[in-house]
């Protein structure tokens, strides 16, 4: 089980310290919700976190058919709306290094969307994931 600190620094910026490496992220609120926005926005952390997400478990998934996906890439849009103020759409656009026959495919495919970040957000949030293969 991974332990998380967050502290609030002030000027709307926080500090989260995981504790088993040491490693910080900082969050700023964004410019339309007066922060700064002079680094990821807690929301920003959500939509970063499902590609990730996504590419790590697609990995994993297919590297036990000895496949590397070394090089994907993932293009992320958020979408917030303002009542209630909070993400509405999730657009992502994973980018592979190259194509793959359909059973590969598939497997990337469905790990992506059955990931623990994908299945851990509401299903008021609308979640546009497209493939794009080389």
């Amino acid at each position: 089980m991974n332990s998380l600190e967050i502290k609030y620094e002030g000027n709307l910026r926080t500090a989260a310290k995981h504790l088993d490496s040491g490693e910080i992220i900082y969050t700023d609120a964004p410019k339309d919700n007066h922060g700064l926005g002079a680094c990821f926005s807690p929301t920003d952390l959500v939509c970063s976190s499902l590609a990730s997400c996504m590419l790590t478990v697609m990995a994993i998934a297919i590297g036990k058919h000895g496949v590397e996906i070394k090089g994907t890439r993932a293009s992320v849009k958020k979408t917030m709306s303002a009542e209630p103020r909070m993400i509405s759409q999730i657009d992502i656009e994973i980018m592979f290094p190259e194509n793959y026959d359909e059973k590969i495919k598939t497997i990337l495919e469905r790990s992506a969307l059955n990931c623990p970040v994908h299945r851990s957000l509401s299903e008021e949030v609308v979640k546009n994931v497209e493939f794009i293969y080389k």
